[in-house]
């Protein structure tokens, strides 16, 4: 319930934030001034607030999201050697990738990891209980290069922009084949009625759909590449050590809004494997056994 709580909350507020950002730019219709034609250059713009600006903000907000719907706990002062450990190792790896420190935190789980954060040097790195029970050292230490990886590709960044201009197309081209659909087939004349309603929400349903396909192709190469990384940082042996202990383990996901910062995933078969986040785990072992020798 608070996770819910939290969600819709954090989605009030982005829509809040955006409706003003709107009202900045004096968009108040996307129509012409005939209250006919549509508006493109309207349009256009509230798209963009609402596809680019949704994601930025979610992007601004998400190592504080991510403290609260996981629990994570960031270690600001280590009180034991696993956690003196954990810290040290991870501003090692960050140190050898020339970015900043990340925030290192732990949270109560199954085997996973997650990196988020706005940049490469205001990141947070946090590891399961789970996974640092079942995993020897340097099984962990490779996790944290995966997941140092991933900070110093930008990936999250990369992801943000993605998903803000697909969105903004989806926006963008669902609106006017809602008001193509109004005009044409529900034969309106003027404003906007019932049929760029339905249009336009059936029109975004079926552009989501295959924006997603995009998104999640480029979420699935960069865990390849991220792999890669551990592997480089800490060494191939451990990294494939570190993802057969995850294929081994529960394969619990993260909460749906973080699915795709976590290092584990994937499983998915047929066509539902477009919308994986994550390849297999076998696939992304065979793909690190296939890297030239270091």
């Amino acid at each position: 319930m608070k996770r819910i709580a939290l969600f819709l909350a954090t989605n009030v507020l982005i829509l809040v934030v955006l409706s003003i950002v709107l009202w900045i730019f004096g968009v108040e219709s996307v129509l012409a001034e005939n209250g006919v034609d549509l508006n493109y250059e309207s349009l256009l713009i509230f798209s963009a607030v609402f596809g680019m600006g949704g994601s930025f903000i979610s992007l601004a907000l998400s190592k504080w999201m991510a403290k609260r719907m996981t629990g994570a706990q960031v270690i600001t002062d280590p009180r034991n050697d696993a956690e003196m450990w954990l810290v040290q190792t991870v501003h090692r790896l960050a140190d050898a990738e020339g970015i900043g420190h990340p925030e290192v935190a732990i949270y109560d789980g199954p085997p996973n990891a997650f990196a988020t954060g706005a940049s490469k040097n205001k990141s947070l790195v946090a590891v399961s209980t789970g996974l640092l029970q079942s995993m020897q050292r340097g099984e962990v230490e490779a996790v944290l290069g995966h997941e140092i990886g991933h900070v110093a590709n930008g990936d999250m960044i990369t992801l943000t922009l993605i998903t803000g201009v697909v969105n903004t197309f989806v926006i963008f081209f669902s609106r006017i084949i809602g008001h193509t659909v109004d005009r044409v087939v529900f034969r309106n004349e003027e404003g906007l009625g019932i049929g760029y309603i339905i249009g336009s929400i059936l029109a975004q349903i079926v552009l989501s759909i295959l924006a997603s396909i995009l998104v999640m192709w480029f979420s699935r190469r960069r865990e390849f590449r991220a792999d890669a990384a551990g592997a480089r940082l800490v060494g191939r042996t451990e990294m494939i050590g570190a993802l057969e202990a995850l294929s081994r383990g529960p394969q619990e996901p993260l909460p749906q809004e973080m699915q795709a910062f976590g290092i584990s995933g994937g499983g998915k078969s047929g066509f539902a494997r477009l919308f994986m986040s994550h390849p297999p785990i076998e696939e992304r072992i065979d793909a690190l056994r296939k890297l030239p020798a270091a």
